[in-house]
C-alpha cells in the first residue's frame, strides 16, 4: 500500500531545485577572467560540496554558508530562514589565504589537481569556533573522529557566497550511474513512482541491508539505491568495488524494474545522527518521499548510540523535514528460522543470531576471510574476495 499523502512530485527542500551550473555564456565570461582572479584550491570534500550545491543536491543552498546560516545550523539544525538543515556546508581557508580576498569580488575555485572548476562570489569572510562546531555537530572533540579531524585540520576562516560550477563533467568512473536530482525526478515520473525510498550506503550491501530494502519495497513504489562515492575513510571499501557488488546484487536478487542505482557524489562526514538528517534532506532533493534509517546511520566507532540517528528525527515537528524516515531495527540472520529477521520477528535466542555489519565484513576481508552466506550473497562475497585478492575455493 502506497502513502496517499505524498504528491507525485515531492518538492525539493525549500521549494526550488537549485541549479548553479554555468550556461555556455557564463562559462565563457568566467574563462575570460580566469587568469586575473584570485584562486582557492579546493580539497576533495569542498569539491564534492561545490558539485552538490550546483546540481541541486544541497537545495536550497546556492553557495557556501554565511555566518547567518552557519551559526543556527551548528546550534539549532536550522538555516536562518527556519528551514531544517543539520550539517554546515562551508569553505574554510587559512587567515593568510583569506587576507587578500575582497568581499564582493569573484574568487576562482580550482580542483585538488589545480583545474579551474568553479567561481565563488565572495560575500563574507568570518572566523568560527572549531571546537564548538565539533562538539555540536559531531558530539565529540576527539581528533581521532574522522569528521572532527577534518574540522581541526581545515583553515580558521570561512568564505561565504554563491557559487557556479563551470561545467558538469561525466563521472570518471561511474558515468552511467551519474543521475543528478533533476534526472532522478524525471525518471521517477517516467516510471510512475509516487513513493520512493532512498537508501544511503558507503559499504557493499550485505544481507541485513538487502532485508530492510526489501521490507521497504513492500510499501513503496520504488527503491533509489544511492551509494556515496565521494571522500570516505581510508579503510572503507573502494567505491568501484562497492558499485560492482551493487550491480551483482541487483542483477540476481532484486526486481530490476523497481530499483534505480545512482551515485551520490557527496563526501562522508561521519556525523551520525546529524548526518542522517542531512542524508534524508539530500534524498528529498533527488525526489525521494521516504528514507531508510537503520542501525548507527553514518556512525563511526562508538561515538553514537545504536538508534540515535532514528531518535533525532523526533526533534523536528511532524512534516517539517518533508521526507518520511523508515526506521529499521538491527537485522540479523536467524538460525532458527533460516532467514533474515529482527528482534520484532525472530523467536530465536541470542546465540542463534548472526549479526551483520559493514564493519564486520571489512574486518573479515582484511583477515583474508570470505564472508559466509549469512553475511553476503555468494556472488557478492566472490566479488569482494577478487577485489581484496582472497583465494576463493572451487
Amino acid at each position: 500500500m502506497t502513502s496517499s499523502h505524498q504528491s507525485e512530485n515531492i518538492a525539493p527542500h525549500g521549494g526550488t531545485l537549485i541549479n548553479r551550473i554555468c550556461t555556455p555564456d557564463q562559462k565563457a565570461e568566467f574563462l575570460d577572467q580566469a587568469d586575473h582572479l584570485p584562486r582557492i584550491q579546493l580539497d576533495e570534500r569542498a569539491q564534492s560540496d561545490l558539485e552538490m550545491i550546483a546540481i541541486g543536491g544541497f537545495s536550497p543552498l546556492t553557495g557556501f554558508m554565511s555566518k547567518a546560516d552557519y551559526e543556527p545550523v551548528v546550534n539549532t539544525m536550522h538555516l536562518a530562514n527556519g528551514l531544517p538543515w543539520s550539517i554546515p556546508v562551508t569553505l574554510s581557508v587559512t587567515a593568510d589565504e583569506a587576507a587578500p580576498l575582497k568581499e564582493g569580488a569573484l574568487v576562482r575555485l580550482d580542483s585538488p589537481k589545480g583545474e579551474f572548476i568553479g567561481v565563488l562570489h565572495l560575500s563574507e569572510k568570518y572566523p568560527y569556533d572549531k571546537l564548538h562546531e565539533a562538539l555540536r555537530v559531531y558530539l565529540t572533540n576527539e581528533e581521532k573522529h574522522p569528521g572532527v579531524k577534518v574540522v581541526y585540520n581545515q583553515g580558521e576562516i570561512n568564505l561565504a557566497g554563491e557559487v557556479w560550477l563551470l561545467q558538469r563533467h561525466p563521472h570518471p568512473y561511474f558515468p552511467t550511474y551519474q543521475i543528478d536530482p533533476g534526472e532522478s525526478r524525471a525518471l521517477f515520473r517516467e516510471k510512475g513512482w509516487k513513493t520512493i525510498v532512498g537508501f544511503q550506503t558507503r559499504n557493499p550491501i550485505h544481507r541485513a541491508h538487502e532485508y530492510i530494502q526489501k521490507c521497504a519495497l513492500e510499501t513503496v513504489d520504488g527503491l533509489f539505491l544511492h551509494p556515496l562515492v565521494g571522500a570516505t575513510k581510508e579503510d572503507d571499501i573502494p567505491a568501484d568495488v562497492r558499485m560492482r557488488c551493487y550491480e551483482i546484487l541487483l542483477e540476481h536478487y532484486f526486481p530490476m524494474d523497481r530499483v534505480i542505482l545512482a551515485i551520490n557524489p557527496a563526501a562522508m562526514r561521519y556525523a551520525g545522527p546529524r548526518e542522517a538528517i542531512f542524508h534524508a534532506l539530500v534524498r528529498k532533493n533527488y525526489g525521494c518521499t521516504h528514507f531508510i534509517v537503520g542501525r548507527d546511520h553514518a556512525g563511526v566507532g562508538d561515538y553514537y548510540g545504536t538508534y540515535d540517528a532514528q531518535y533525532i528525527f523526533d526533534e523536528f515537528a511532524p512534516g517539517e523535514l518533508g521526507i518520511e524516515p523508515m526506521r529499521f531495527e538491527h537485522a540479523f540472520y536467524c538460525k532458527r528460522t533460516g532467514q533474515m529477521a529482527t528482534t520484532k520477528t525472530s523467536p530465536s535466542a541470542a546465540e542463534d543470531r548472526v549479526h551483520l555489519s559493514g564493519t564486520k565484513v571489512r574486518e573479515m576481508l582484511r583477515r583474508g576471510e570470505l564472508p559466509p552466506p549469512e553475511f553476503s550473497r555468494p556472488e557478492v562475497a566472490a566479488e569482494l574476495a577478487r577485489a581484496m585478492r582472497i583465494p576463493v575455493e572451487a
